[in-house]
């Protein structure tokens, strides 16, 4: 991809988070196949997860995935799609700034226009030290990177109850003040809760699908920005391949497996 195209992708996605537009709701991917179905289906960007991709590889969620692997798979969907691309590196792949940043070097380099980042349970001041890294590199490569600052304060229970509210907008001031250009909460919910961390945070609120929350748009009627699925849509499509696969093995009939399929030819036009 040239840098030109890429700068043309970053402006894009960009503008996809402008305030009074549409919610963006980004359906995750962990390979070239669900990335080019999802931009088939009308998806407005293209998102990785951690998680998806890890499992497609092997690997457990939660860093264990090699940054090769990964870096190789978002360049086969960088490949493939012509929507602008956001990657969730995890922690950056990193304890420090400076590599945080040499790696999302790479991944801009791959292909992303955009990506999350985390804190998970270290401390926030270190991920503002990697956005401000990030921020720095990706604007000497002349890319316009969406930073989305993922906290998970909400998802991992970091303080009390009725303190995560406040803590999340604390520590999303500090992400902005870095350099961020969105924050990411999964685990927040409640629309009235959705409602106080939106108006309080002066960037684009990411909030993550999960049982029972909202539709996207109610989680926009209360200041919601961006809606990810995270791997709910691979955890789906494995569980019909375990129901459909456990049919086949105990009864031995294939009638099921052709009931709800996409066409060979289907599937390989898409990549054609």
């Amino acid at each position: 991809m040239s840098n030109t195209a890429q700068q043309i992708r970053a402006g894009r996605f960009r503008a996809l988070h402008a305030a009074g537009g549409a919610v963006l709701i980004l359906p995750n991917v962990w390979d070239a196949v669900s990335a080019r179905l999802m931009q088939q289906c009308g998806a407005a960007a293209i998102a990785t997860t951690s998680g998806g991709v890890s499992w497609a590889h092997g690997y457990a969620d939660g860093g264990a995935l090699p940054m090769a692997a990964h870096l190789a798979t978002v360049r086969e969907i960088a490949r493939v799609v012509q929507l602008p691309l956001t990657v969730d590196m995890e922690d950056g792949y990193a304890s420090d700034a400076a590599t945080a940043a040499a790696n999302a070097a790479a991944f801009i380099a791959a292909g992303a226009v955009g990506i999350n980042i985390e804190d998970g349970a270290a401390a926030p001041e270190l991920l503002a030290a990697k956005i401000a890294a990030i921020r720095e590199t990706a604007a000497g490569m002349g890319v316009d990177l969406f930073i989305n600052a993922r906290t998970d304060v909400y998802l991992r229970a970091l303080v009390a109850p009725e303190l995560q509210a406040a803590e999340t907008i604390a520590r999303a001031e500090l992400y902005r003040r870095a350099g961020a250009d969105g924050l990411f909460v999964p685990g927040l919910a409640d629309l009235e809760t959705v409602r106080r961390v939106a108006a309080a945070v002066a960037m684009p609120l990411n909030v993550m699908a999960l049982p029972g929350i909202a539709n996207a748009q109610q989680l926009s009627a209360h200041g919601a920005c961006r809606v990810s699925v995270g791997v709910a849509l691979l955890q789906a499509a494995l569980a019909n391949v375990a129901a459909l696969a456990s049919e086949v093995l105990a009864t031995g009939s294939f009638d099921g497996l052709f009931v709800q399929a996409l066409g060979y030819g289907e599937v390989n036009a898409l990549l054609a």
